[in-house]
């Protein structure tokens, strides 16, 4: 099959350039097609979906905070200029290792002389009973905008029918305390505020309601002690339940039910408690780690094929101490730009390297004024400083200056009117949706998305594994 029409490069006399392909349009992905620009090779980027999200701000999106196209951006457009790349859309449903292809859907297969799989992380359930079917995952853009119209529509509902709150239409239960969790539930806060002053006819300081679940004996793990009970008070601050030490059992349509037999209703269940490797990993036949992550070589490529690198969330990378890679953007950054390193070495002839991963650190929102920031060096802020720097570094760090543009518009907007974004309801309602008016995107076998990063692309979020 030949490879895309380059713009840059002639081709050479035998007329066979290397085709590297990268699997997934996330931070990973992103990376190491730009690394490879001015390499003699025909890059394709394959992608079930034609865009980058930007997966830090997806929780904006869900709470009307954003916009959608705020922070996407064509994949086309990102590499118009890069003239050895290319695009295609289609869902990669395997991997022949022996024939050195992907099996794609639609279309033929896709062969490749390097492979660099860069798929990111899909959502752990945990084998709760109900979850997939009943909570909310926030892990790809259609998720945000259907938890958002979702949210908006459980108002709706109570406004025409207040007997609906004594069922708990406006409790949302987000569980996990990881940084998804974290800045979910505060910015729900922040948009009943909003919602207020829409719907006159509701009292919705006091009847909406949000409850913050985690099994751990404290939020944000893998942060000091001073930095989550910063979070957990700053939380409480704006309202939020935070309850610790407390397992999930099972997710209904009427709420959850906790390990000790509690049963809260809620109209709506977020479920950000947990990743794991895209499902896509497991097509490759080879050893795997906890969280089906991909078992790598120090130098990221899958034991036995030197041309197959696995980086991001899906690589089952180990740091000098033996332990696993944070399932973080920055590590994905890195990682993506090593293996479009190491490419260029294997071309011309050279030994492999080790990947090292440069920790800059980690950070997280809570809400207005408030966020938390660490340092490799032990060094933490938090509070108005934090948030600053928080909201500063997530500007720079979006693809294309409309999408930055956009954002810092939108914040500085909402920072000095106390009003919010987009609050729209777009997504389909299904028909199975009772009074509650849940809107489930789960309720068939998930499709994830293969370009998911997990985290924060300058000082890398803490994972969702909490």
């Amino acid at each position: 099959m030949p490879g895309p029409t380059i713009r840059s490069f002639e081709s050479p006399a035998d007329g066979h350039r290397p085709r590297v392909v990268v699997v997934g349009t996330g931070h990973g992905g992103m990376e190491c097609v730009k690394a490879l620009k001015g390499e003699a090779v025909d890059v394709l980027m394959v992608d079930r979906n034609n865009y980058h999200k930007f997966q830090p701000l997806l929780y904006q999106v869900a709470t009307a905070g954003l916009d959608s196209d705020d922070i996407t951006q064509s994949a086309r457009h990102l590499y118009s200029r890069q003239g050895n790349a290319d695009v295609r859309m289609g869902t990669v449903v395997d991997v022949d290792l022996d024939r050195r292809e992907l099996v794609m859907e639609p279309g033929p297969p896709v062969p490749y002389d390097w492979l660099v799989l860069a798929p990111g992380a899909s959502t752990a359930y945990y084998g709760v009973e109900g979850a997939q079917r009943y909570g909310f995952p926030l892990k790809n853009v259609p998720d945000a905008v259907a938890l958002r119209s979702h949210i908006l529509r459980q108002f709706e509902a109570a406004n025409r029918d207040p007997s609906l709150i004594e069922a708990g239409a406006l409790r949302f239960v987000v569980v996990g305390g990881g940084a998804t969790g974290v800045e979910t539930a505060g910015a729900l806060t922040e948009l009943f505020r909003v919602l207020d002053r829409d719907f006159p006819g509701l009292d919705v300081g006091r009847d909406a309601e949000v409850i913050l679940l985690d099994g751990g004996d404290a939020l944000m793990q893998g942060y000091k002690p001073n930095l989550q009970a910063y979070t957990k008070q700053a939380l409480e601050r704006r309202g939020v339940d935070v309850r610790l030490g407390q397992q999930v059992e099972a997710v209904s349509r009427e709420g959850v039910r906790l390990g000790d037999g509690t049963e809260v209703e809620a109209g709506t269940v977020v479920w950000t408690a947990g990743v794991r490797a895209n499902p896509v990993v497991e097509t490759l036949g080879t050893e795997t780690t906890s969280g089906s992550r991909a078992v790598v070589d120090e130098a990221l490529r899958v034991p036995g094929h030197p041309e197959v690198f696995v980086v991001g969330d899906a690589a089952g990378a180990r740091d000098p101490g033996g332990e696993l890679y944070p399932q973080v953007a920055q590590v994905a950054i890195q990682q993506g730009t090593h293996a479009a390193a190491e490419i260029r070495r294997a071309i011309r002839g050279l030994e492999p390297r080790p990947f090292h991963y440069t920790d800059l650190g980690m950070m997280a929102t809570i809400g207005r004024n408030a966020a938390i920031v660490q340092l490799p060096s032990g060094f933490t802020m938090k509070g108005f400083i934090a948030w600053l720097g928080w909201a500063v570094l997530h500007v720079v760090k979006l693809a294309g200056f409309r999408n930055q543009l956009s954002v810092l518009l939108n914040w500085a907007y909402s920072y000095f009117t106390y009003d919010r974004g987009p609050r729209l309801i777009l997504a389909a309602r299904p028909e199975h949706d009772d009074l509650v008016l849940r809107q489930n995107v789960a309720i068939e076998p998930e499709r994830e998305d293969p370009a998911d990063a997990s985290s924060d692309p300058v000082l890398s979020t803490a994972s969702e594994a909490g």
